[in-house]
């Protein structure tokens, strides 16, 4: 946890929290009952990699996978280029 920093609002209720907002694409905000505003952090992701969130299987296998290559457990099979094909071609 990064130490706690003072910011206050511009003429128009703004706060700019600089580099506390990298790689954060929005906030969800909440104001609890003691008048807090709590910023979490999101980070979106395209639509077209949605899947592999909503894929429990999908997305062991993937972490799996990246395991595997931090320890050096993986080789080169070489290309698989040949058998790629576009969406509109036949398998």
């Amino acid at each position: 946890m990064l130490a706690a920093r003072t910011v206050r609002p511009d003429a128009k209720g703004r706060i700019t929290l600089g580099n506390m907002a990298k790689g954060v694409s929005s906030f969800k905000v909440t104001v609890d009952a003691d008048s807090r505003i709590i910023l979490e952090p999101y980070s979106e992701i395209p639509a077209r990699e949605k899947w592999l969130f909503e894929n429990a299987e999908a997305l062991a296998s993937v972490k799996r996978g990246l395991v595997d290559a931090q320890a050096g457990r993986i080789r080169s099979r070489g290309s698989f280029a040949k058998h790629a094909y576009d969406s509109d071609d036949e398998p």
